[in-house]
């Protein structure tokens, strides 16, 4: 029996046990406090008033009445810009001592958020919290003297400005605790290397020397890596190389539409656990193994609110509408998507983080990510959310016995008429017919705006099939490989227009690729 591994297993256990019971409510009230009394005397505190928001009877509503949403355009624009000027107390005491670089999905200019050390305490505690819950896994005792595989950004980070940037994984991966370094993969020393590409083939080269237990990463980038793996050892599955492998924590995307894909590369099951890791902070992470939702931190550094989403609160760019109605955690109900808002020790205030969220157990505080806020298709009334393609593209590779990795989507004219135009991700050789016909049915029959609009305004969809390896270009060229770059779902005609023309290039330059292209 490994005697190191069950001490650890023991004491997670124990720690776990004796875990606060205290209600939601109360402990998001101390975090919406302790967040107003440390930043009421900066630049943001003092022009909103938190002073007098301190005082008023009810916290929260004192606090939204006050302070507006924001986005991170306008927080840029109106504040932290000021940080980059070497400003201080702007909008969190002091200066961050990293920004974390996202590029989001939209292909724009990366955004910077701020990272605070407070931050990265919260996130070092999420961690620790997390590793906690694993008691609730039933995982062996060997299990917790495996090493990790973290598949994240580059950890070597750019000098800007006075302090450091990079991606989240990266700065988070950069200050990892020493206790924790013996575990870590693939180590600081590859870790370092920016070039993606570069920086799997070491992967790939040191593979066999470690004793991996657990993996962690995007999906789409780490189901690519362990492919580059498996050739370069010339394996059939991941576990020739690494027998021992149990867990793969998700990160920041809905695992589903990955899974298939994912459990051809192992030779049994593995426990999935899911987490919600964002630029932004860490959110929440799946506390128990008989659900796929993950509980949200409500006692770590954020403080969250809730928007339904609903048409009419969401402006055409996917905005919300000034006087959205806000929820708090005691209003929001079971089913129902909602935008969520947080307010973090780095400075972030009623920030529309993009992303939108489900309650599946309103009493233990658990979601699931449904999809994101831009992609929402509503051109000519359809409301169309990501979570219901990703439904029907789980019924489509379910009912024709083929693996969508990607798809994209965008409503498009034709002689005056309006149209989805689909493109799916798969190396399966489908009529494209039979699918359109398929997947006009399936979202008929799961959305009621979507049916009316297919019988007015939206005249048809189209379904073209590429390969895979087209979406994970498309992403290299227009950001950058791994990390938390995700594939946009949805796009507006002009960056349809950029699609299809990279498409067809691509195409052409791989003219041996079978594919039904339309």
């Amino acid at each position: 029996m490994a005697l190191i591994g069950a001490i650890i297993k023991k004491a997670i256990e124990l720690g776990h046990s004796l875990s606060s019971t205290k209600e939601f409510h109360e402990k998001q009230q101390r975090v919406l406090h302790e967040l107003l009394v440390k930043a009421k005397d900066t630049q943001f505190g003092k022009f909103f008033q938190f002073q007098d928001i301190l005082l008023g009877q009810d916290l929260s509503k004192a606090f939204a009445s006050r302070v507006p949403f924001f986005d991170y355009h306008q927080m840029e624009a109106n504040w932290w810009y000021r940080l980059h000027q070497g400003e201080e107390n702007v909008s969190w005491p002091g200066k961050p001592a990293y920004f974390a670089l996202s590029s989001g999905t939209t292909g724009k200019k990366s955004k910077r958020i701020p990272v605070t050390d407070e931050m990265l305490n919260a996130i070092r505690m999420a961690g620790i919290k997390q590793v906690g819950a694993t008691a609730n896994f039933n995982l062996p005792p060997s299990f917790f003297e495996k090493e990790i595989l973290m598949l994240g950004s580059s950890t070597k980070l750019n000098q800007r400005n006075g302090y450091l940037e990079g991606e989240i994984s990266g700065i988070s991966a950069s200050n990892i605790p020493a206790w924790f370094k013996g575990f870590y993969r693939p180590g600081e020393e590859i870790s370092k290397i920016n070039d993606w590409d570069e920086r799997v083939l070491e992967i790939a080269k040191r593979a066999k020397e470690w004793d991996i237990g657990a993996i962690s990463g995007i999906p789409s980038w780490l189901e690519l890596m362990m492919k580059k793996v498996m050739d370069y050892h010339h394996a059939k599955t991941i576990h020739e190389i690494w027998p021992n492998l149990q867990v793969y924590t998700t990160g920041g995307v809905a695992f589903e539409p990955f899974e298939k894909n994912f459990n051809r590369l192992f030779a049994h099951p593995i426990t999935i656990i899911d987490t919600y890791f964002a630029s932004e902070g860490f959110l929440a992470f799946q506390e128990r193994p008989d659900t796929r939702a993950m509980k949200l931190l409500v006692d770590n550094g954020i403080y969250f609110e809730f928007v339904p989403f609903e048409p009419e609160n969401i402006q055409e760019d996917g905005s919300l509408v000034p006087d959205a109605p806000v929820l708090s955690l005691t209003e929001v109900q079971e089913e129902q998507d909602y935008v969520l808002l947080i307010s973090t020790v780095a400075g972030l205030w009623r920030y529309v983080i993009g992303d939108t969220i489900r309650f599946t157990n309103v009493d233990r505080a658990e979601i699931k990510i449904t999809g994101r806020t831009k992609f929402f298709l509503n051109v000519v009334g359809s409301q169309l959310s990501v979570q219901k393609m990703n439904e029907a593209m789980l019924e489509i590779e379910k009912q024709f016995d083929m693996t969508i990795s990607e798809f994209t989507v965008a409503a498009i004219q034709r002689q005056g008429e309006y149209h989805h135009c689909w493109y799916l991700g798969t190396d399966s050789r489908l009529p494209a017919k039979k699918l359109e016909e398929t997947l006009d049915h399936l979202l008929k029959e799961a959305n009621k705006n979507y049916r009316v609009a297919r019988s007015k305004a939206l005249k048809g969809l189209e379904v073209r099939l590429i390969p895979s390896a087209c979406f994970h270009d498309w992403n290299a060229q227009n950001k950058k490989k791994g990390g938390q770059v995700k594939m946009e779902k949805v796009m507006n005609e002009n960056r349809f227009q950029k699609w299809e023309t990279f498409v067809r290039e691509w195409l052409n330059t791989h003219s041996s690729v079978n594919v039904e292209h339309r």
